[in-house]
C-alpha cells in the first residue's frame, strides 16, 4: 500500500474513490449511446425518468422530496424531458395547481435502451470474474452499504 508522506493512502489506493472512478466510467459508458443517438440525454434526466416509471402520476414537488434536489434545477429537467416528448403531464383534476407527470412512450423506448445498455456495460465490466468473484463483490459492496446506513 503506498502513502504519502501524512501516512494517509494515496488516492489510487482510497476504494471509494475506486467504487467512484467505475461508477463515473460505468454512466460515461452507459449514456455514450443515448447521447450521440436519436434521443440526446443526460444521467440526471435518466434518473427522472426512472423516477416517474416507478411514481406513475407524481409531481415534481414528489421528485424534489425523494431526491434532495433543488426545485429550479428539477423544473428544468422535467421541461427539458417534456420538450423531448419523453414525460407526459396532466393537471391534477382535485388540484389544478398540481401537474402529475408520467413517462411517455417515447420515454418508456429511451428507458428500455438504457436498460439494455447498462446490461452491455455490466457484462463488460464483470468480464473475466467468476460467479464467486461477483458474488464476493457484490457482499463486500453490501456491507460498505450498510456501514454507510443505506439500505
Amino acid at each position: 500500500m503506498s502513502t504519502n508522506t501524512t501516512g494517509r493512502r494515496g488516492k489510487d489506493d482510497d476504494v471509494l474513490e475506486l467504487v467512484h472512478s467505475v461508477m463515473h466510467r460505468y454512466r460515461a459508458l452507459q449514456y455514450r449511446f443515448l447521447r450521440d443517438g436519436p434521443q440526446d440525454i443526460t444521467h440526471m434526466e435518466g434518473k427522472v425518468l426512472f423516477f416517474f416509471e416507478r411514481n406513475p402520476q407524481a409531481t415534481q414537488s414528489d421528485l424534489a422530496s425523494h431526491s434532495g434536489r433543488d426545485k429550479a434545477q428539477l423544473a428544468r429537467l422535467i421541461k427539458t424531458l417534456r420538450d423531448k416528448g419523453l414525460l407526459d403531464a396532466k393537471t391534477d383534476e382535485v388540484d389544478r395547481r398540481q401537474v402529475r407527470l408520467s413517462v411517455s412512450d417515447a420515454g418508456l423506448t429511451v428507458q428500455r435502451e438504457l436498460k439494455r445498455q447498462a446490461k452491455q456495460v455490466s457484462v463488460q465490466a464483470l468480464a473475466g470474474l467468476s460467479a464467486e468473484e461477483q458474488a464476493q463483490l457484490a457482499a463486500l459492496l453490501r456491507r460498505v452499504q450498510a456501514n454507510l446506513g443505506e439500505e
